[in-house]
């Protein structure tokens, strides 16, 4: 992609603006086209001002960032800003790009940046890329489309694949099998399961819902489990 992605800061907190605009300076596919205190600001500016991305906080005066986006049409895409872990389920919802929780180190904020690099070199350039595996059932080879998987649970030296009509059992590892899958659609609750991210249904303590099954969620991986179920678009609502 070698237009830079147009962007604006909107935050009511002028030290946060200030080290935002900072790190925007040192990533030069980011073209930074205006500063908000609220969303008050922002909505006349983007009047003036098309851009692809926001990095908007969620707690301003008059409005907040979450119900400014609720009531735009057609939002840019947006990274959320916030010292508050309590609204990260809402900017899921709403499809955020990301989620970055104040104070933002620079090396999280370039993360967020290159995953908003990622998509709209995508938006630009899509690529068509294979869509199933062939795995070993039996005797024969069996073709699994990614999007018929609900998740795969390992079994010693074997891994169960589930979808929504059959179980299949495949003489692989789950690391193997997570090697062929594309990472992006699918992700690893615990260390027996990986589980398609919008095939789940509802998240329960830490039990997954996914359509009659249930998946645990692990302690020592459910940190990474949610950040990652938060960033993405795919989980159903």
């Amino acid at each position: 992609m070698s237009t830079p992605i147009k962007c604006i800061i909107t935050d009511d907190e002028p030290f946060a603006r200030k080290g935002l605009q900072g790190y925007i300076t040192q990533i030069d596919f980011l073209d930074l086209r205006g500063m908000c205190e609220n969303a008050l600001e922002l909505n006349s500016l983007l009047k003036k001002e098309p851009v692809d991305l926001l990095f908007l906080d969620i707690e301003m005066p008059y409005i907040t960032g979450i119900d400014f986006l609720k009531q735009l049409a057609t939002p840019p895409r947006v990274i959320f800003t916030t010292a508050y872990e309590k609204y990260a389920l809402q900017g899921f919802e709403l499809e955020v790009l990301d989620y970055l929780l104040k104070p933002v180190s620079f090396d999280r904020f370039l993360k967020a940046t290159n995953k908003a690099f990622d998509y709209f070199r995508q938006q630009h350039h899509p690529t068509a890329a294979e869509d199933y595996i062939f795995v070993k059932a039996d005797s024969r080879l069996e073709k699994i489309a990614f999007a018929d998987i609900l998740f795969a649970e390992a079994l010693e030296n074997y891994v169960a694949i589930y979808t929504r009509e059959k179980k299949i059992i495949t003489h692989l590892t789950l690391k193997m099998l997570q090697e062929k899958l594309p990472a992006a659609a699918f992700v690893q609750p615990h260390k027996s399961y990986i589980v398609a991210i919008d095939k789940i249904n509802s998240i329960e303590g830490n039990i997954l819902h996914i359509t009659q099954f249930q998946v645990p969620i692990s302690k020592y991986q459910k940190e990474e489990f949610m950040e990652k179920i938060v960033n993405s678009k795919l989980l159903k609502r």
